[in-house]
């Protein structure tokens, strides 16, 4: 088998075209290796920040194991599942021609290249959305460009995955548990913080943990099995049930305050996986928020796009279009799911006319709007969507702008 090429489609890439590295199929984490698994789960969350690459069986551009490890900039090449069982010892991904070869005599590596026509400034209020500190310190090395990053957003899951925390086990234990999930998060939160600029600010995206992720992750309470997780109880959704999260958020919320003192008010919250303003403000009601803590919506959703102005109005602080997902429910492809890959079309007219009704609304109410963006769209996008406040990118890919960006 040693010397065969097997074919492969690239989901994320990296920077480099070529990497060779030992595959790791154990599921742990081994440092500078290839990990190989049949799908990426919230489980596999070291061994895939501890890895050079990943090869997968399965899974989609924008999944969420894909997004970390798009931020991270670790490729990921998917192969057809049968492939993988021959995936042992030495390999050498070609990321160019999206190959993996048995051996480790393919040829050295080389740096990626990409056309840089879009600059940092094009970008407005850039936000860099990341998985964990190390992100943070990766943007702000950057020099006197890092000033043009305004913003970090981190989804609650990442930031538990990376501290080792278990969401579930934690809400669904006594009061103390609760407490101590809520103090674990604004540790963590307290120590991105200090890893800000001065002008910089947190962005918390609530807890959005699917059942088929929670499963993955949780060792002792209840995970509900459903048959399309991406359509099911989370998000929005889930928060509005749990009287536990909002104990917990209200201990975060309390330690930021009394660790940060002001600064406590450069983490603002969002909300993800709304549907219209009616959740938006029932959420807010539920969650008890203290007066003057900032509250984001996420518009992730076609009813989303549809409530933009409902919302504002509502008193979203600020508006997230998350692209990744609006693709899919505008589109009817999962996201996961490379059967549909081809369906699933980051550039499609109605994703993006629905994108352009967002900024517009948001714009008219004077709410600012951020959208998402993949590094190989974001050229694209920049010519047809109206000017939000805004883009944000994966940490990687933001880094290569900033990198491309003329000083």
């Amino acid at each position: 088998m040693n010397g065969r090429r097997i074919q492969g489609f690239l989901l994320t890439g990296g920077t480099q075209s070529v990497l060779q590295g030992t595959c790791n199929r154990t599921r742990g984490p081994l440092d500078g290796s290839i990990l190989v698994a049949p799908s990426l789960d919230a489980g596999l969350y070291d061994a895939i920040v501890a890895s050079r690459a990943v090869i997968c069986g399965s899974g989609g551009l924008t999944g969420h194991m894909q997004s970390l490890c798009r931020g991270r900039g670790i490729p990921v090449l998917r192969v057809d599942q049968a492939d993988l069982a021959d995936l042992v010892g030495e390999v050498t991904l070609n990321l160019a021609s999206q190959t993996v070869f048995l051996g480790s005599d393919a040829g050295a590596g080389a740096a990626g290249s990409g056309d840089g026509s879009p600059s940092l400034e094009d970008l407005g209020s850039a936000c860099a959305v990341i998985a964990d500190l190390q992100d943070i310190q990766t943007i702000n090395s950057c020099g006197p460009k890092a000033k043009r990053v305004e913003s970090f957003f981190i989804r609650e899951e990442f930031l538990c995955l990376a501290a080792g925390l278990r969401p579930l086990d934690a809400l669904h234990g006594s009061p103390a548990d609760i407490a101590a999930y809520g103090l674990a998060v604004a540790d963590r939160l307290c120590t991105f913080v200090e890893a800000l600029l001065p002008d910089q600010r947190l962005v918390l995206r609530l807890l959005d943990l699917r059942s088929d992720h929670a499963a993955g992750v949780t060792e002792q309470a209840p995970v509900a099995v459903e048959p399309n997780p991406e359509l099911g109880l989370h998000g929005a959704r889930w928060l509005l049930g749990s009287a536990a999260y909002r104990d917990a958020l209200h201990a975060v919320l309390g330690s930021l305050r009394e660790r940060l003192g002001d600064d406590a008010g450069r983490v603002h919250l969002s909300i993800p996986f709304l549907n219209d303003a009616k959740e938006f403000t029932r959420l807010i009601a539920h969650l008890e928020l203290p007066a003057g803590v900032p509250v984001a919506a996420f518009i992730e959703t076609p009813a989303a796009v549809h409530a933009t102005r409902a919302l504002c109005a509502a008193g979203a602080s600020e508006l997230f279009v998350g692209t990744k997902d609006l693709v899919q429910f505008y589109l009817a492809a999962d996201r996961t799911n490379h059967l549909v890959a081809d369906s699933y079309q980051t550039r499609h007219p109605a994703v993006l006319d629905g994108v352009q009704r967002v900024v517009e609304s948001a714009r008219a109410a004077d709410t600012p709007v951020r959208v998402f963006s993949l590094g190989a769209d974001l050229a694209h996008y920049l010519e047809r969507v109206p000017t939000p406040d805004g883009y944000m990118m994966c940490t990687a890919e933001l880094r290569q702008v900033m990198l491309q960006s003329q000083p």
